[in-house]
């Protein structure tokens, strides 16, 4: 551990997506009983991070967001103008932070199977190595992997997190600029399945089944 890696991790869900392709509030749809966004956000209170911040739409469905994740030891921020594209989330995110953070965690409310086990693995990767970006992949053995969030930023790269342009891809900029200082984590193909559809939703209620089965 690096004296600038030693401080606190904050974890963020960005939840204020507009779920253009779902066709309804995607946040709020039912998977395994409970919300759609509360999956997301257990696994990244499990995760061991030191402040949790939940991003979220104006109205009611931020309001049902709130309500989703009673319970759950998150802040809250809302983003004025989803349509701008996650971008304007990011900078959301950053200008409500608590300061005095070593590095900052984001993750989408969309990716329900992640755990809280992976979140603390890139933690963990952080505080090892104090790396400018650690990334997640998701592959099977032997295949391509697929590089998506979470992404982790150190802290002193949040300025140009907030400042990324306005577009629904958030900060990509900033992880081509680290890249040969990056640290990457690689986690099973399942993992990274996002819920923009219903087709997605049920794959999810299925995953979630038989794991347990």
């Amino acid at each position: 551990m690096t004296p600038a890696s030693s401080g606190p991790v904050a974890g963020v869900l960005l939840a204020a997506g507009r779920s253009t392709r779902m066709g309804r509030p995607k946040q709020l749809e039912p998977l395994d009983g409970r919300p759609l966004v509360w999956h997301a956000a257990r696994a990244l209170a499990d995760g061991g991070h030191d402040a949790l911040l939940a991003v979220i739409p104006p109205g009611d469905v931020g309001n049902g967001i709130r309500e989703a994740l009673r319970g759950l030891p998150f802040a809250f921020a809302v983003n004025p103008d989803p349509a701008r594209g996650l971008a304007g989330s990011f900078r959301v995110a950053v200008g409500a932070l608590p300061s005095e953070l070593a590095a900052v965690n984001f993750a989408l409310a969309d990716m329900p199977l992640l755990s809280g086990a992976q979140h603390a693995a890139l933690i963990a990767a952080f505080r090892e190595t104090g790396a400018p970006v650690v990334l997640a992949a998701y592959a099977d053995p032997g295949d391509d992997p697929v590089r998506a969030p979470p992404h982790l930023f150190r802290a002193d790269l949040l300025g140009s997190v907030r400042d990324a342009p306005d577009a629904d891809h958030g900060p990509r900029h900033l992880i081509r600029a680290h890249a040969a200082q990056a640290v990457t984590l690689t986690f099973p193909a399942r993992s990274l399945l996002d819920v923009d559809t219903p087709e997605a939703l049920a794959q999810a209620q299925a995953a979630l089944t038989g794991g347990r089965g």
